[in-house]
């Protein structure tokens, strides 16, 4: 008999237990469940919904739960649904009914699932963000070795102007800054307690839900019980951090593919960075790369999956709230284990600087500062400017010469009314000219780059100070129910461990 079970006349079909049972998807959250029913009935014995008697037992049966999961045994029967059903359906073998059976008090699985599914959330989130503060780590090494290492900037996959490596890699940063703060606001989402809300009305019972709030180290309480019951966007908001940080991994990714072709020859990957071909010996393919940018599609996947199965539903619990879980579980584990591997990779990857410069400084990527130093130094309009270089370039480009044939387009610019000597413009097309000028807050001058490197620094051990903060704070919380546990179970009084515990903040 299930434990709703006595309202119905007849056993599920195999089928419709195979069909509607969560297992696979609840296995990640057993320890959770375990913590969010420990809160539940120390609250329920503070209130004196529950005796002393009835929480001691409860406690001694979710502690044996515990200890069963944490080595390995405790399984989940796919019979019993879900997670909840297998924790509540031990409790009782082991207390018995008369004990176990008065831990449901005031509770309703949907609000459970909610406790367990935040509490899970909210570990994964911190996990991503400390995955991302590494990566980014990696940047701020790659930008405080070559400051000043020029290399082309791209527009349209086209040269653009020169730019340094370290600029590059702390646009990364700067950009990865944003998805850490989309993820510490999602965290702040998610983090509030829904416990008690029930199954959409609240309860009759006097209920404490602001001492589970603090049992489980929730930043506030969800209070509106029919939204709370109704709500999945704080796994959207989730999934929605974690879509456009895929988008940006995705877009480091195809640089690394491009860079590392025979063309661009900028970069070289380790070869245990990079596989090979079956019938081709000569290839080293950038799959790590190609898999990142690949994988994308699955996050974006997960997160339209997710909001068509919210669209249109009424406000309460409906079945097809059970599948918001899985996009978001499949979307945390490919973003973590593309940030761990590409954070392994990126140190091992062989930056060809002599190249980045040969590159740099070829295709008249220098044009712009052309024109600006003839806007300073010739007194002209810059759409003038513009005009007259881009007919020299034109020109050149149809002789088959570059900017390098220094006599050429000295001779070209004459024609154009702009004198200019070869030693002038030897200096202005040269690309580390070039960046050295580029001095403008925020630009590619060595100088700036230097600066933003420590700034982004500062922010990004800032935000590694807030992931630390926020899982200490899950830590404590722990540690605080598993004292007042242990308490009662030596034979104290609930009341007590709580004041002591409140008193010492």
């Amino acid at each position: 008999m299930k434990l709703w079970g006595g309202r119905f006349s007849k056993e599920l079909t195999s089928e419709t237990e195979r069909f509607t049972e969560s297992i696979e998807i609840d296995s990640r959250m057993i320890s959770h469940d375990i913590w969010g029913s420990e809160a539940h009935a120390i609250m329920l014995a503070r209130q004196e919904i529950i005796s002393q008697e009835d929480l001691r037992q409860i406690l001694k049966w979710l502690e044996k739960a515990k200890e069963e999961y944490r080595k390995g045994k405790f399984v989940l029967k796919p019979e019993l649904e879900d997670v909840h059903m297998n924790v509540e359906t031990y409790l009782i073998e082991g207390a018995g009914k008369e004990y176990g059976g008065k831990l449901h008090t005031a509770r309703s699985r949907n609000d459970q699932v909610l406790v367990d599914a935040r509490l899970y959330i909210r570990e994964q989130i911190l996990k991503s963000e400390e995955l991302l503060c590494a990566l980014s780590e990696e940047f701020i090494k790659i930008a405080r070795r070559y400051p000043d290492a020029v290399m082309p900037g791209y527009t349209h996959t086209q040269h653009a102007q020169p730019i340094t490596l370290g600029f590059w890699a702390t646009g990364y940063v700067s950009m990865f800054l944003r998805d850490l703060r989309r993820l510490k606001n999602a965290y702040e989402i998610v983090n509030t307690n829904p416990l008690g809300a029930c199954a959409l009305a609240g309860t009759s019972f006097p209920t404490d839900r602001e001492l589970t709030t603090w049992l489980l180290g929730f930043d506030s309480t969800h209070e509106h019980a029919l939204d709370v019951i109704s709500s999945r966007d704080f796994i959207a908001e989730t999934l929605c951090a974690l879509a456009i940080l895929a988008s940006n991994l995705s877009k480091l990714a195809e640089e690394i593919v491009y860079w590392s072709t025979y063309e661009f020859g900028m970069i070289e990957l380790d070869d245990a960075y990079a596989l090979g071909s079956s019938i081709m010996p000569q290839k080293k393919n950038p799959c790590i790369a190609e898999l990142v940018r690949g994988r994308t599609g699955h996050i974006y996947g997960a997160l339209i999956g997710l909001l068509t199965t919210l669209k249109g539903l009424p406000m309460g619990y409906n079945r097809d709230l059970q599948e918001d879980k899985p996009p978001l579980w499949y979307a945390f584990d490919i973003i973590q284990s593309e940030l761990s591997i590409l954070t392994e990779m990126l140190p091992t990857t062989t930056f060809r600087i002599d190249r980045m410069e040969k590159l740099a400084g070829a295709n008249f990527s220098t044009a712009t500062e052309l024109a600006n130093f003839l806007v300073l130094h010739r007194g002209l309009s810059f759409r003038e400017c513009h005009e007259i270089v881009g007919w020299v370039v034109g020109e050149l480009a149809r002789r088959g010469l570059s900017f390098g044939d220094l006599d050429e387009t000295c001779g070209l610019l004459k024609e154009r009314g702009v004198e200019i000597s070869v030693e002038e413009l030897r200096q202005v097309i040269d690309p580390k000219y070039a960046v050295q000028i580029n001095k403008s807050l925020g630009g590619t001058s060595p100088k700036e780059v230097i600066r933003m490197t420590e700034l982004l620094l500062s922010k990004l051990r800032d935000h590694e100070f807030s992931v630390k903060s926020r899982g200490d704070a899950i830590q404590e919380a722990r540690e605080r129910t598993d004292r007042i546990v242990q308490h009662v179970l030596n034979g104290g009084d609930v009341e007590e461990i709580i004041a002591r515990l409140k008193g010492e903040r």
